[in-house]
């Protein structure tokens, strides 16, 4: 019998909390044989992570306490010394984390961050490393590899950095990678070509794989075993086919419930609430169906016309420009009051960038944005300060877009009494209602974000937005980062507060089954542009444009039978949107496919059909 890479034997890992010691993760066994991935899923707080931790002794020593064995293959980990561990991991073990602009250094390049893994486990020179940096840029498809290593994290986007996380973390070719949550950043496209990437190199490398996540549909995609964590403890554990067609335990069949199925609201023409599941008996109790709310009469809540973003790229040192960003190429569209327009596309392709341009944190080059009928982007100081309570702003990470020295009642308050919407009494009376319609407690306010889980930061997140009454809310892939159940809970939140407060929403995701829960219509974004826009369910169920279809097609399906399906998962790199100072954008064809999907025809791309009107072709 083959010897597994890894094996855990009753792993318990506590921390010390309030003099005591608390015990997170409690008799946990797995093991992992050469060229087999396990998933471990969960949803936030299960012990998953941890669980990792402890196999990487990454736990802080002075405060964490592990029991139990964790062995690879012969080598008992818990009894090593600090500096023999520092030699297994990278080496032999390898981590991709979550977020990689906190395991990222922020003060050195790209390429350095790597070249140092390289040179100072697999001892090759500093020309050779940056070779082989380059090599392992490409491999993870970063346009554009060789110039950008040169580069800093923060020019980089999420997807982006998560891809230089990927290669670093495979560059010394370790025996056990565990990947902690590595898609979640990612868009459907890129996250598929990563999971086919990590199993190519297991199967050239026999390497084994302890994958966490809590999408379903990745580990039906990927795992070949599972193991299900809850409240610290494994609850289920087995194939990962079995799994998914029986499962055994209440808390399973709860999760498996709560993963949006794509296509499962075929034939529904309106946006629906996730069902509501019963951890107990794991039966999930589908929403009563909504009418309508959109009124195509009503004038636009906002008009994007023509939209330019584009961003020059230094030349070096007393040089001009070396070329131009075109992030964002004549972007047009409108949203109506109570509907939710959907921005999707790959990283890079500009949708956030979009967002961002609305809310003037990022400078557009040209364009009118028309909110109420009032074009921000002509509005400076007090006058846009006015119009911009209108529209807020979900970030991705609740966290980093709270700030830890102020309380949740503070968080929420700020903006009534920055913009004078209420003096200090009635802000923090306005504090507890609004935390009640979030599905919080008044009480809570006075706690800080350390305190609150993901999902209810994220939730702390919409009641600051909600405070200045906006109409329009853009979401910047708000729940992308929630583990499936909180993440349900987030949407059918926001969807309760928009039939309510009659909201409108630009809710920017890469998440496919998400986006068809959640939005009125679809717009598809690519390389800056949009390449196909139209209701929900023509999008879904009639892809006109290649990209779209590319799109819908990359999306892991929750059914580990559907594994070997065909998809069109192109492992081309990724078109830079770099051009040179003189390019001049075609101008783009759109044909309409049926009443309000259009579609860019790529043939024709220099013939303008955008007509006399300046409104462009997707504003209605």
């Amino acid at each position: 019998m083959t010897q597994p890479v890894l094996s855990v034997s009753n792993l318990t890992t506590s921390f010390l909390t309030n003099g005591g010691w608390k015990s997170v993760v409690r008799n946990v066994s797995f093991s992992i044989a050469p060229k087999e991935t396990l998933a471990v899923v969960g949803e936030s707080g299960s012990g998953k992570s941890v669980t990792a931790l402890s196999i990487m002794g990454l736990t802080p020593p002075d405060r964490s306490r592990i029991g139990g064995s964790i062995k690879l293959e012969s080598t008992e980990l818990l009894k090593l010394s600090p500096a023999r561990m520092r030699h297994i991991r990278g080496n032999e073990i390898a981590m991709i984390f979550q977020e990689p602009m906190t395991s990222l250094n922020p003060v050195l390049t790209i390429g350095s961050q790597i070249s140092e893994a390289l040179t100072l486990h697999r001892g090759i020179s500093q020309r050779e490393a940056e070779s082989e940096t380059v090599r392992l840029l490409e491999r993870v498809r970063i346009p554009s590899a060789r110039t950008r290593i040169n580069e800093y994290p923060h020019g980089f986007s999420g997807g982006m950095r998560q891809r230089v996380m990927i290669a670093m973390a495979l560059a010394c070719r370790p025996k056990l990678l565990i990947a902690d949550e590595p898609t979640t950043a990612l868009d459907v496209t890129i996250q598929a070509q990563i999971l086919d990437l990590i199993k190519t190199l297991q199967e050239e490398e026999g390497m084994a794989v302890l994958f966490i996540t809590h999408d379903m549909g990745v580990v039906a995609e990927i795992a070949d075993r599972t193991v299900v964590m809850y409240d610290g403890e494994t609850v289920e554990a087995g194939a990962t086919a079995e799994i998914f067609s029986d499962p055994k335990h209440a808390y399973t069949r709860s999760l498996l419930a709560a993963v949006p199925k794509l296509g499962s609201l075929h034939g529904i023409d309106q946006p629906t609430r996730f069902p509501t599941v019963d951890r107990i008996t794991g039966v999930a109790k589908e929403p009563e169906r909504r009418a309508n709310t959109v009124n195509e009469e009503d004038r636009p809540v906002l008009e994007v016309k023509s939209l330019v973003a584009r961003f020059d790229m230094p030349g070096g040192f007393l040089r001009g420009p070396s070329g131009r960003i075109h992030a964002v190429e004549n972007v047009s569209f409108d949203v109506r009051p109570g509907e939710t327009l959907a921005l999707v596309g790959e990283s890079g392709c500009g949708k956030t960038t979009t967002g961002r341009c609305i809310m003037r944190l990022t400078t557009a080059k040209s364009g009118s944005i028309l909110l109420n009928q009032a074009d921000l982007l002509a509005l400076d100081g007090r006058a846009l300060r006015e119009k911009r309570k209108g529209i807020q702003m979900i970030f991705q990470d609740p966290y980093a877009s709270l700030n830890p020295r102020m309380t949740a009642g503070e968080a929420i308050a700020e903006p009534m009494l920055v913009n004078k919407l209420a003096d200090s009494a009635e802000a923090y009376a306005k504090v507890g209602e609004l935390l009640k319609r979030v599905g919080l407690l008044p009480d809570m306010a006075g706690r800080y974000p350390y305190e609150f889980s993901g999902g209810q930061r994220q939730r702390i997140c919409i009641a600051r937005a909600l405070a200045v009454e906006p109409r329009l809310i853009v979401a910047d892939e708000s729940v992308s980062a929630l583990d499936v159940s909180v993440k349900a809970q987030v949407v059918n939140l926001m969807m309760e507060l928009q039939e309510r407060l009659k909201l409108s929403y630009l809710f920017i995701s890469h998440d496919m089954g998400v986006v068809e829960r959640i939005s009125h219509r679809v717009a598809v974004m690519y390389l800056g542009e949009i390449v196909e826009i139209g209701p929900r369910a023509a999008i879904f169920n009639n892809p006109q444009h290649p990209y779209t279809r590319k799109l819908l097609s990359a999306v892991p399906v929750a059914d580990p039978t559907q594994r070997q399906r065909k998809r069109s998962i192109a492992n081309e790199e990724i078109v830079s949107p770099l051009r040179p100072l003189d390019y001049a954008p075609p101008k783009r064809r759109y044909r309409q496919i049926s009443p309000g999907h259009l579609v860019m025809d790529s043939n024709l791309d220099r013939v303008d059909l955008m007509g006399s009107s300046n409104r462009g072709p997707f504003c209605k």
